[in-house]
């Protein structure tokens, strides 16, 4: 151990001094969270606005349904003439929605019978869905005032149309509300974790091999392995600094931005939420380590190491970004899976929701024993003549 912790203090005093490489560790440690802060901005500025401003509704035959129209206008709804071609103009993004009244609605409202109207829109335009549910909302309650209006008018009471009444029970929680936001989160921590140990990697041992470092270090009369075992330990800070830096990025951006006028709701991220995430992701700091030591150590050259690199922090955080729109449920198989049972734990945490600690034993174990698994094939590959020249 002491001879391991020699090599760990040469390695950490000679990344210290390259601060190129951990510089830019640093920087993908801040780029989830500004570029969560930015899509928080950008869609709740959007949302805001959208609910905020007047409808603006294009319609084409409203001299057939004045009594419709009057309704709309009583809800401050703006109505303006549709252009010609309606669907054209939703394709070409110049309107919303349109709304289309043909010419026989007067003769079957007047008749008591169904009347049709017709609503131009395009639901792949997130932009325009604000305005199709409202207008969708207008015309449903416009719909269901009249129907009420025919019931009493025949003697009917209303209430026969509601054959079951539906008290909600809303159960989700302002964490659980901002999932999709909350749910990105696993996704730039663990990039963030590969990418803090991969610059010093890379230079310690591709770097090393090109300037012609490597072998004299190699030559000294103790085991290679112990060589491996303190580079890859070396690099374990600077992803650990890389963890702390992201979830201290991730509570700063949610207590300054205005979140709660955003989006509506409040995103909380609390000291004990911060530890439990960090605890979770430390057996992901040495997978990561393990890994990137054992893939530096066969490539020839800083350019390849860092062809490859990359895409190793990137496979396993993908994940995140899955839970985000396919949410899996923590199953004990889950955790069987290093790094995504990981990520399934960090958004119940997020989410503040009850976590089974057998759940986090056994993925905290199932990481640290393939991270074990790897750094003995790295050690291997040490021990070889080809670690050399790559």
């Amino acid at each position: 151990m002491k001879k391991i912790l020699i090599i760990f203090q040469k390695e950490m005093l000679d990344n210290l001094r390259d601060t190129r490489s951990w510089m830019t560790g640093l920087f993908w440690a801040l780029f989830g969270p500004l570029i969560l802060g930015g899509v928080i901005m950008l869609v709740g500025n959007t949302i805001r606005d959208n609910v905020e401003e007047t409808l603006v509704l294009p319609v084409s035959g409203a001299e057939h349904a004045p009594n419709l129209i009057a309704f709309l206008k009583q809800q401050d709804v703006i109505i303006e003439e549709a252009p010609a071609d309606p669907e054209a103009a939703v394709i070409a993004g110049d309107i919303n929605v349109a709304l289309i009244i043909p010419e026989d609605y007067s003769e079957d409202f007047s008749a008591g019978e169904t009347a049709t109207v017709q609503l131009v829109f395009d639901s792949t335009r997130q932009s325009a869905a604000v305005d199709i549910n409202r207008t969708e909302s207008l015309l449903e309650g416009y719909g269901s005032y009249i129907g009420f209006l025919r019931l009493s008018l025949r003697g009917v009471s209303p209430a026969v149309m509601r054959a079951i009444q539906i008290e909600e029970v809303d159960t989700a929680t302002p964490q659980s509300q901002a999932l999709i936001f909350l749910s990105m989160l696993p996704y730039f921590i663990i990039f963030a974790i590969f990418n803090g140990a991969s610059p010093v990697i890379i230079d310690g041992t591709a770097g090393e091999r090109e300037r012609g470092s490597l072998e004299p270090l190699l030559i000294n009369p103790l085991p290679r392995g112990w060589v491996a075992i303190g580079k890859m330990l070396s690099a374990m800070p600077f992803a650990i600094f890389n963890l702390l830096i992201t979830l201290v990025g991730f509570a700063a951006i949610f207590r300054l931005l205005p979140v709660e006028e955003l989006l509506g709701i409040q995103i909380g991220l609390d000291i004990g939420a911060l530890t439990a995430v960090f605890l979770i992701c430390l057996p992901i700091v040495i997978l990561a380590c393990a890994i990137q030591t054992w893939i530096a150590s066969f490539a020839k050259t800083t350019k390849e190491a860092g062809t490859y690199l990359p895409f190793v922090g990137l496979i396993p955080s993908l994940p995140g970004i899955a839970l985000a729109f396919l949410p899996v449920k923590p199953d004990l198989w889950t955790m069987l899976i290093p790094t995504f049972g990981q990520q399934i734990l960090i958004n119940q945490f997020l989410r503040s929701e009850p976590i089974s600690g057998t759940n986090i034993l056994v993925s905290t174990v199932l990481t640290i024993l393939l991270a074990v698994v790897i750094t003995f094939v790295a050690i291997k590959l040490y021990e070889g003549e080809r670690i050399i020249k790559g």
